[in-house]
């Protein structure tokens, strides 16, 4: 089989119709130029270039074969800076879970600086609560989680990636009987729409344990594991939802939010330490620490 390199030296001899002028570009002396050329007919076959004292001309076979070198040329080219790229994570594959709070304005903006950055990056997006998104990092079946913070293994690596006020919502028909400036106190014995034990653990131990730091009982209608379907409930009249400020900009008409004066809530990103993959690797040392959500 031929060498790219005699390819290389057939596509410009051909292109220049001429041995010295020819080296002269390929940087190299025209006799091995010459031989890499003989090799080359001699895999292919057959003559690919006539050459007498005065001129070089390409024979039938040469003018058919021109066309199919220089693709082929193009193509490994093309094949060499794909892995460049690869290696240093601007072409290849990442998938991300993300909660469904995250997907309303937090993820957008890292897909588009990633996107910006990486134009060639595959991503595959997965909403997962994020119980589910530990277990997919723990199984590789996903490269990077954004989620509440969560009780995660040594494999693990979690870092910060925004910190929300928690609003609440309330139906715009009962406002006027919430204060302007909520406190969890004021949740005692009030219909509430708690986050589900199962799907939504990490935000349901956080509010429990507000809850009884604050001595606070509300009246817990419902369990519901996803925001947009809490939301719909505030919109029904079943009760009042806490919900971080990021969710909080989706939208949903007949509901009123108020920030509550407690601590803030958390957002990260984890990934496993063992993860090599390239993307993952750039998305850790260039996006990550220059991530500051508007």
């Amino acid at each position: 089989m031929f060498e790219i390199s005699q390819l290389r030296c057939f596509v410009a001899v051909a292109e220049e119709l001429h041995f010295s002028r020819a080296a002269e570009r390929l940087n190299m002396t025209q006799p091995p130029l010459s031989r890499q050329i003989r090799l080359l007919e001699h895999q292919v076959g057959t003559q690919l270039l006539e050459r007498s004292s005065r001129n070089v001309r390409l024979t039938a076979a040469g003018t058919a074969f021109l066309p199919e070198a220089t693709r082929i040329l193009r193509m490994a080219e093309e094949a060499m800076f794909t892995a460049r790229r690869a290696a240093k994570g601007e072409q290849g594959s990442l998938s991300i879970g993300f909660t469904s709070a995250s997907g309303y304005s937090l993820l957008p903006e890292l897909v588009s600086k990633l996107k910006t950055r990486c134009p060639g990056v595959a991503l595959n997006l997965k909403e997962l609560v994020s119980t589910n998104q530990v277990e997919m990092l723990n199984s590789g079946e996903i490269d990077l989680g954004i989620m509440r913070p969560h009780t995660v293994n040594s494999e693990l690596e979690s870092v910060p990636l925004v910190t929300e006020s928690l609003m609440l919502a309330i139906h715009e028909r009962e406002a006027d009987q919430w204060p302007l400036e909520p406190t969890m106190e004021c949740l005692h014995g009030k219909p509430f729409i708690m986050y589900s034990p199962f799907e939504a653990r990490p935000f349901y131990h956080m509010l429990s344990e507000r809850f009884a730091k604050a001595k606070v009982i509300p009246d817990i209608v419902e369990h519901i594991g996803q925001v947009h379907t809490m939301l719909a409930l505030v919109r029904a009249g079943v009760g009042v939802a806490l919900i971080a400020d990021g969710a909080a900009k989706l939208k949903f008409e007949g509901i009123v939010m108020r920030e509550m004066q407690t601590e803030p809530v958390h957002m990260v990103c984890t990934y496993r330490r063992d993860n090599d993959n390239p993307v993952l690797q750039l998305f850790l040392r260039e996006i990550l620490p220059t991530f500051h959500p508007g």
